[in-house]
Formats: structure tokens, C-alpha cells, sequence
């Protein structure tokens, strides 16, 4: 009794097995017949026809060959997505700062411009007001416009 069922179960995984093996390979791929006449002899004849998909008319390989689907992937998925996906960041990291240090230029130009181009105004150390009237020691113009506020 145990073995009829066993046997049953072993004909049953056989046939299931091959039935979806031959349904998803692709039909110019099946060696021997066409796909659809593979599906009638798996059907008329379960075990011999399981037996014979698996030693002739499937695909030489490790595996099922899986078809290609038609429909878009998931972009977690496309490894063309991936792959692009650090480059574009950084470009936009860096077109970022590009636009900081521009914005960042066009100020300190737009500050020294109304000084009339002859160094900060007195009293004031890269265009800050010092209080002590100018006596802090301007050496040269370069060096008080430096913002020494900003390590990079």
C-alpha cells in the first residue's frame, strides 16, 4: 500500500515537472518535435513522455531556459539601472558644488566690486567691520578677503 503511493506521488512530480518544463522553454529552443507536440506527449503519456522530454527534446544546458521577458523591469532589478545609478549621483554632487562655489564667487565678487576695486573700505577687515577704525593691521587686500571661516 505505501509503495503504490509512493509510486503515484514519484509519477505525478515526474510528469508535473516535465509538463512545466516543456511549457516554459521556448518553443525554438525543443530539440526532436515542436513545443505543442512535446505538450500532447506529455499528456497522452505522463511518465514515458516526462522520460523522453528530459532525454530528447529539451534544450542542451544545466537548467529550464528561461524566456526573455517583454515587459519592463523593476528599476531595483535592471542592472543598467544600477550601475548607472552611483554615476548620476555623483554628477550631481558635483554640478552642486560647482553651483555653491559659483554662487559662493559671484558674492565675494559682488562685495569687493563696490569697494571700487582699491581693497576692503577702512575700518572693516574682509568686509567686516572691525570697530577699532581701520587700525587692524590691512597688510594687504588678499589677505582680507580670504574667508578663513571655510575649511575645504
Amino acid at each position: 500500500m505505501l509503495f503504490r503511493v509512493v509510486l503515484a506521488v514519484a509519477v505525478l512530480a515526474i510528469f508535473v515537472y516535465g509538463l512545466v518544463d516543456v511549457i516554459r522553454t521556448d518553443g525554438r529552443l525543443t530539440r526532436g518535435i515542436s513545443k505543442p507536440a512535446w505538450i500532447i506527449v506529455m499528456v497522452v503519456l505522463p511518465v514515458l513522455g516526462a522520460i523522453l522530454w528530459l532525454l530528447i527534446g529539451r534544450p542542451r544546458g544545466s537548467g529550464p531556459v528561461r524566456q526573455a521577458s517583454g515587459h519592463p523591469i523593476a528599476p531595483d532589478d535592471d542592472p543598467d539601472f544600477l550601475r548607472n545609478l552611483e554615476l548620476r549621483r555623483r554628477k550631481q554632487a558635483e554640478a552642486a558644488r560647482l553651483k555653491k562655489l559659483k554662487d559662493e564667487l559671484a558674492a565675494k565678487e559682488k562685495s569687493d566690486g563696490g569697494t571700487g576695486g582699491s581693497g576692503p573700505a577702512p575700518g572693516t577687515r574682509g568686509g567686516k567691520a572691525t570697530g577699532d577704525g581701520g587700525a587692524g593691521g590691512t597688510s594687504s587686500p588678499d589677505a582680507d578677503t580670504r574667508d578663513t571661516g571655510d575649511v575645504k
